[in-house]
């Protein structure tokens, strides 16, 4: 890998992302940025490929941010969280359950079976399970955990576990279901579930999502030139308007890590991460 191109990494969750790096790829070209993409299965890979050197930066997953930071921190390296979306910031899942008064409050969950997605999901599995803990209401000892494990390794970007999550809170096969709050508003909008169906019974607190990645010794000019001109997109061009509205925002922010503790504690109270972190800085060293 040279220092002469920008090299992004992505996960291809969905056939979209092509069409959004190479829209990507087009605007930076026009700017004197050279660009270009690596697409990858899952985020295990990414980040491996990552500490490989194979890219300069990875447009993480939150779960895979945590992984960056850990093998770095286990290396004696560092991790940098430089841009995000303005809709990565303040996000939270929620707990629903059949409007029908049979759950009523998170109590009511105890003996009763739990809908959530994919196992590594950070906002429809992780988070609200350790929320459901902090609540007095144990994942796996006191209430049944059914997953939705679509697509394991994309961590959760395709929302096909919580859109099934659902489908069998509605079908009575499940008690309650655990997705992100944008999910829940955009399910009741496309019929998936029928307004009035169903009412949260709780709300995690917020949360940030993804954020672009580098690791130390990525190359200072192209990422300065690549983060100055993602903060200077304006949704007011028509031409980058199409390309945000494919990437789900409305303008870039600065990259920051406080809004990942949440999730922190959710993979250190479950171990999530620990065999993987082990297995890259062992690997690596």
């Amino acid at each position: 890998m040279t220092d002469t191109t920008l090299l992004l990494g992505a996960v291809a969750y969905d056939p979209k992302v092509v069409a959004i790096w190479d829209g990507f790829q087009e605007y930076f070209a026009k700017r004197g940025l050279p660009f270009d993409y690596i697409l990858y299965t899952n985020y295990e890979r990414q980040v491996e490929a990552h500490f490989a050197g194979q890219i300069h930066v990875a447009w993480n997953s939150p779960l895979a941010w945590l992984q960056s930071e850990r093998i770095a921190a286990a290396l004696g390296r560092t991790a940098q969280a430089i841009c995000m979306r303005d809709t990565d910031r303040d996000l939270t899942s929620v707990v629903i359950a059949r409007d029908d008064k049979t759950v009523s409050t998170l109590a009511d969950l105890k003996g009763r079976r739990v809908a959530v997605g994919a196992k590594d999901s950070p906002q429809a599995t992780l988070i609200p399970l350790y929320y459901l803990s902090q609540q007095g209401v144990e994942p796996h000892r006191d209430c049944k955990v059914v997953e939705f494990d679509v697509l394991s390794g994309k961590h959760g970007d395709h929302i096909g576990g919580e859109r099934d999550a659902v489908r069998a809170l509605l079908r009575g096969d499940c008690d309650a279901a655990c997705i992100i709050d944008g999910n829940h508003l955009l399910f009741v909008q496309e019929g998936t579930l029928p307004s009035g169906a169903t009412r949260a019974i709780g709300q995690t607190p917020p949360y940030d999502h993804c954020n672009f990645t580098i690791l130390d010794g990525a190359p200072s000019g192209l990422i300065a030139q690549f983060q100055d001109l993602l903060l200077g997109m304006s949704y007011a061009d028509p031409q980058v308007r199409r390309l945000l509205d494919l990437e789900g925002l409305k303008r870039w922010l600065p990259g920051r890590t406080e809004g990942y503790e949440l999730l922190s504690q959710a993979v250190d109270k479950f171990g999530y991460l620990d065999s993987f972190v082990t297995s890259v800085v062992a690997r690596c060293s």
